[in-house]
């Protein structure tokens, strides 16, 4: 099988956004997604540590829930709040900071899926900092290795 290729794609301003195609139905990656207590198996930035996540099983538009983190070598939680949701299609939740994290699915055939995720800065509480600290290239980075290791996972 052909490997698949994470291509970037331009949003906009203030936003990193990576798209690979993954050869696996929209409703089996979704429900990887929607499911707070997998990121960690998901996460490829190596950001999220696998620590008891705290929240529903399945994600809904308001629903919050708390994962362990780790940054420039500090252990931390959060609580994200989901802020869009489409059954099978899309989740969104935002950091306590204000940035987004987005997961689109578009099942284009049948077994074949474009999943694009993005990094959304741009209601952020300081994306001034965010930059200065490098956090979109890191997050283009991990989510890069994110997309790569979910298409392994379903080739």
């Amino acid at each position: 099988m052909a490997e698949s290729v994470v291509t970037s794609v331009d949003t906009g301003a203030r936003q990193v956004t990576r798209r690979v195609t993954v050869r696996a139905p929209a409703a089996d990656i979704f429900a990887l997604v929607a499911d707070p207590h997998r990121h960690p198996e998901l996460d490829g930035s190596g950001t999220v540590r696998d620590t008891p996540v705290s929240g529903p099983d399945r994600l809904s538009t308001g629903a919050k829930f708390s994962v362990g983190m780790k940054q420039f070598g500090f252990p931390y939680k959060i609580t994200s709040t989901v802020t869009a949701f489409e059954e099978g299609r899309l989740v969104e939740w935002q950091h306590p900071m204000g940035h987004r994290w987005r997961w689109e699915l578009a099942e284009t055939v049948p077994g074949s899926t474009d999943v694009t995720e993005t990094f959304d800065y741009t209601g952020s509480k300081a994306p001034k900092l965010l930059e200065i600290f490098q956090q979109p290239v890191a997050n283009a980075h991990g989510i890069t290795k994110t997309l790569e290791a979910l298409a392994a996972r379903f080739s």
